[in-house]
């Protein structure tokens, strides 16, 4: 079989490690210093461009889809080989697609691209993606420090499912306080530091940076959930160790696929797939090779979605606050992290797809999206994000229902916060002037005044 190029594979041709047999004081040593190094700046776009492109077996242009549950191979003694991890998918060598798949691969390779880093792999959902990582990098007694503001699924998981299920606990704190988070960390027992690079839903922005430099001091991991900002920031360049996505959402453009991937060291990627102790394998979030074809396809695209994303929510959040509304958008010059991102940004994407409108009651927030949805077409009342038409939902009562009213208020989710992920679809003043009718509704009714 031929032998393939292992570039941002994450893939060894010796036996995989377990989840123990990571050096992590090394790995720890060398990440100081990437983090104490000027971060490269180059375009994630000509990084996906400069990737290996994969093509058909016959020569098309578009790789081949296995879809093959299971793999043959030419002489007895391979499979032997195979199971002992002397020879493997770096050396083109497939046991069964719970463990690797050459389609999957490839969308790894196209993930670790776009965040530039050894190696990534592509899993059924973000869900899967999140809870993996974690399982594989904390053991039962284990500790995480997360950010207080987390998608409600996320928070749940680690409030509620891992101290039951795992006996994994978790201190949340306030990200912007680099003091606290320090304080956090438990010597010996906590393992990872967890958070969005934007929060979902506030729109905070984390200092990246900052928080690698107090998290590698130490000793302790840094995995950054970069759903919000595809393109626009590349946490792994700027210290994270591991990044992860859930692909549902800019990155399929859709709509219409859940999927999510782990991009990180070759070492975790590999030992997330051990047959004795890897997340992946055992857990089996798999996968299908059809659905990371398609995947592969909407990646090269990527950056002009997220580009023209980007610009209509500047242009929206910008005008939206001429009308008196209060608008949270970090693209804004009186957002408290708009110097922040601009400074950690990639250039030209811009400052993210989505902001929010703090309608302050849930009641009035509701009666904006009857009116953006139901009488002028601004949009769709529907959670997700990232989608071609703008989708919206008042998070405190969907996306982050998980959270009690005390978890509310310290991430800053306000009962009428409105999240916005503006879509593309039409032309722009177009769905300005539908938003606009929509507004002049409920001014009209009396639920907000004129400005």
């Amino acid at each position: 079989m031929a032998e393939t190029d292992v570039r941002n594979v994450g893939l060894s041709g010796k036996k995989r490690a377990g989840s123990d047999d990571i050096d992590r004081d090394d790995y720890m040593s060398s990440k100081k210093a990437l983090v104490t190094m000027p971060p490269s700046w180059e375009d994630p776009a000509a990084v996906l461009a400069n990737s290996r492109h994969e093509f058909g077996e016959h020569g098309g242009v578009n790789m081949s889809i296995e879809a093959s549950a299971t793999f043959t191979v030419m002489e007895p003694e391979t499979m032997r080989r195979m199971f002992s991890g002397e020879l493997g998918p770096d050396r083109d060598f497939f046991i069964y697609s719970r463990h690797f798949n050459p389609t999957v691969l490839n969308l790894g390779r196209q993930m670790a691209a776009l965040e530039g880093t050894e190696a990534a792999y592509c899993m059924s959902s973000g869900m899967a993606a999140i809870s993996s990582v974690l399982l594989q990098l904390v053991s039962s007694g284990g500790h995480v420090v997360a950010s207080r503001s987390l998608y409600g699924g996320t928070h749940a998981l680690l409030t509620h499912f891992f101290p039951r299920a795992c006996n994994i606990t978790t201190t949340f704190v306030d990200l912007g306080d680099l003091e606290m988070v320090k304080e956090a960390m438990v010597e010996g027992r906590t393992k990872v530091l967890y958070f969005e690079s934007i929060a979902n839903p506030t729109l905070a922005v984390a200092n990246v940076p900052e928080l690698c430099r107090v998290a590698h001091d130490k000793g302790v991991m840094v995995v950054v959930d970069n759903t919000f900002a595809p393109m626009v920031l590349s946490p792994a360049r700027l210290g994270a160790d591991v990044v992860v996505h859930s692909i549902s959402k800019f990155i399929s453009g859709g709509a219409d696929i859940i999927a999510g991937a782990v991009c990180g060291p070759a070492s975790l990627v590999n030992s997330m797939m051990d047959l004795h102790q890897g997340a992946l394998m055992l857990l089996g979030p798999t996968m299908n090779a059809k659905v990371a074809f398609e995947l592969s396809e909407r990646i090269p695209h990527l950056g002009l979605r997220m580009k023209e994303h980007c610009h209509r929510a500047l242009t929206y959040a910008r005008r939206m606050k001429k009308t008196g509304l209060k608008v949270v958008y970090p693209g804004l010059d009186d957002h408290p992290d708009h110097c922040l991102l601009k400074s950690l940004a990639n250039k030209d994407y811009g400052y993210g797809g989505l902001l929010c409108l703090d309608m302050e009651t849930e009641d009035k927030a509701n009666r904006l999206m009857n009116q953006l949805q139901n009488f002028t077409q601004f949009g769709f009342m529907a959670v997700s994000l990232g989608y071609h038409e703008t989708l919206m939902s008042c998070s405190g009562s969907s996306t982050s229902s998980e959270m009690n009213a005390e978890e509310k208020a310290l991430a800053g989710i306000s009962p009428g916060l409105v999240r916005m992920s503006i879509g593309y679809s039409g032309t722009l003043e177009q769905r300005w002037g539908q938003f606009e009718k929509a507004l002049a509704r409920i001014q009209d009714s009396g639920v907000f005044p004129k400005n």
